[in-house]
């Protein structure tokens, strides 16, 4: 207990000497000032509250729709995509793809570290007068450990966020860590220098306010959240027993941005810079459609009438089609659904609107993403197995089970006369009888 209060003395003591300078820097294009005890960020001299998302597509329908920002990691078309977002009038967090703290590979080999700077060295210097840039995020969810065995990730760390500071005054600097983790703050705060902390946070949203209250004697500066949205395929999300994620209707992930926003996000806060919807786009994680708020055609879910309404306060007129559920062999994704390989089945969709706005129905089959690469969730694009359903079909359509055992999903998208769309999938697995 003694070594804990001297280790909370010191980050006290530490935090104590920090200087509050860097948020009264008016001359920069882009900075964060604290007045009355309120950090407001400001660009071009204007207050600049972040109504943001993830992603680099329909950006026009996003200034429509009440945003002002995209947060993107894509760093081989950054050109494209900041004049894109500068002809919409949004503004971009630029994320650099900063290995984590445990690649040993790298941080143990000043040259592959030399190498890594200067990558990032060239574009910040590249692109730091580009009108679009709004901040430089060092990293994603990387890992800020005590042990003093990371120094050379720390220096390194800080050897980018110094040139960004040095290189490009007028931007600043922040990186992001998942959830709310009061260790990696300590560390970010006394072995780092950085403008402000970014969280990625989704199932644990609720307890932000929170934590950012008890821990208010560790830190008090500003913040963003540069990811939220609905629970994804990972810990804490309902699994069948061969351990698939069970994914909501896209309707129902609606409902949960609407919800978490409203109810969780600490708009109140004045620390509060803003947050980042994810994904405004479409997204192959684990599935095609868990994140995706459009389809690969730039078509609509009912996030995005439910993200106009959050950040302008306006509903739209507009519908989406509605599902209640999917059944598979009148069984839903709850009930472990297991079928015999080579026999004909059934799927159905059953709605909360009416059928008749309903103009197509596209059934699709895939195998089950198993693959994981550092326990991450797959990002690669899976191939339907067409030949096993039949074309042309309604809410409620016929399929050949697979021959293969294993792990599968079948879709539904539904699509209005509108255009919009609606999905929702039911994982099943085929076992062989003999």
């Amino acid at each position: 207990m003694f070594k804990a209060l001297i280790s909370n003395l010191f980050v006290i003591i530490m935090l104590s000497g920090c200087s509050e300078t860097r948020y009264n820097q008016p001359e920069r294009h882009v900075h964060i000032r604290k007045q009355n005890g309120k950090y407001i960020l400001y660009k071009n001299n204007q207050p600049f509250f972040i109504k943001g998302a993830s992603g680099s597509s329909n950006l026009k329908l996003l200034k429509q729709s009440g945003g002002n920002a995209v947060r993107i990691w894509d760093t081989t078309h950054l050109g494209t995509v900041l004049d894109s977002a500068r002809a919409n009038q949004i503004s971009v967090i630029v994320g650099l793809p900063v290995q984590n703290s445990n690649v040993a590979a790298l941080y143990n080999h000043p040259e592959r570290v030399a190498a890594q700077y200067e990558a990032f060295r060239k574009i910040v210097n590249k692109f730091r007068k580009h009108p679009a840039v709004l901040m430089w995020c060092v990293g994603n969810e990387l890992d800020f450990p005590y042990g003093w065995s990371y120094y050379p990730f720390y220096k390194a760390f800080n050897e980018l966020t110094d040139m960004i500071h040095r290189d490009d005054p007028h931007h600043p600097v922040t990186t992001t860590i998942l959830n709310f983790n009061p260790k990696y703050i300590a560390n970010l705060l006394i072995r780092c220098d950085i403008d402000l902390i970014s969280f990625n946070i989704f199932s644990t949203l609720d307890l932000l306010r929170n934590n950012l209250r008890y821990y208010l004697w560790l830190w008090h500066g500003p913040y963003m959240v540069l990811e939220w949205g609905t629970d994804g395929p990972w810990q804490g999300t309902k699994q069948t027993a061969w351990g698939a994620y069970i994914e909501k209707t896209s309707n129902e992930k609606a409902a949960v941005y609407k919800e978490r926003y409203q109810l969780h996000m600490p708009l109140e806060s004045r620390r509060f810079l803003g947050g980042f919807v994810f994904f405004w786009g479409h997204k192959q994680e684990t599935t095609h459609t868990w994140f995706s708020i459009f389809d690969m055609r730039g078509r609509k879910t009912a996030a995005v009438k439910t993200m106009n309404y959050l950040w302008t306060g306006k509903v739209l007129n507009e519908s989406y089609p509605e599902i209640k559920h999917m059944l598979v062999e009148n069984r839903d994704a709850f009930q472990d659904i297991i079928l015999v390989p080579g026999r004909k089945s059934y799927a159905e969709v059953a709605l909360l609107s009416s059928a008749d706005s309903i103009k197509t129905i596209n059934w699709q089959i895939y195998r089950e993403d198993w693959f994981k690469r550092n326990n991450e969730n797959s990002t690669r694009l899976l191939m339907p197995l067409s030949q096993l359903m039949r074309a042309e079909q309604g809410l409620k359509a016929e399929f050949t089970t697979p021959a293969q055992e294993g792990p599968y999903r079948i879709f539904a998208t539904l699509y209005d006369y509108k255009g919009n769309l609606a999905t929702c999938n039911t994982p099943f697995y085929v076992v062989s009888t003999r």
